[in-house]
């Protein structure tokens, strides 16, 4: 499988790969197209699987009888934190985290609400490879940037005029 990691500028900035699609994102080419329903489809069946796996958890402290509290707590525990979870993935798909540190101490609530992830995975699979958008922007702004940095340097720097320098 042969990806397209091949920049419009030689010698520019390259476009980092992302998870399943590799650089199939920047010219939608080489079964882009395929690996969105793949994504979208594996998230998916991912998460009905794993709303089963909590399904049959429930039922287990259901059938241990330890009491509606606990039952409650269960429920309510895994339900903010698949929120929570649902909403640091999607963010994490449009912008960088503003603290790395921060991002890092949720981790765990991220993966108790591991749910939410799969479900931020699969809607933006629908309408993009996920983080496309952000690696998109940072791309074409490298590009801007390269390309006017180049520009800068254009021609025979002997021929520039130089400033007139003052004398006192």
């Amino acid at each position: 499988m042969s990806e397209n990691s091949e920049s419009p500028t030689p010698g520019g900035p390259q476009p980092e790969t992302l998870r399943f699609f590799g650089t199939t994102w920047v010219g939608h080419d080489n079964g882009y197209g395929l690996r969105r329903v793949g994504v979208a489809c594996g998230a998916l069946v991912v998460t009905v699987a794993a709303c089963l796996v909590m399904r049959f958890a429930y039922q287990g402290i259901e059938i241990a009888d330890v009491g509606s509290f606990v039952s409650v707590l269960f429920v309510a525990v895994f339900g903010i934190c698949s929120a929570v979870a649902f909403v640091r993935t999607w963010d994490g798909f449009r912008r960088r985290p503003a603290d790395p540190a921060r991002e890092e101490s949720l981790r765990s609530l991220k993966a108790i609400g591991f749910i939410g992830s799969l479900l931020a995975y699969f809607f933006r699979s629908l309408t993009e490879a996920p983080g496309e958008q952000l690696l998109r922007t940072e791309y074409e702004t490298a590009v801007t940037q390269y390309e006017k940095r180049r520009g800068a340097r254009a021609g025979n720097p002997a021929a520039r005029r130089r400033p007139k320098s003052k004398r006192k």
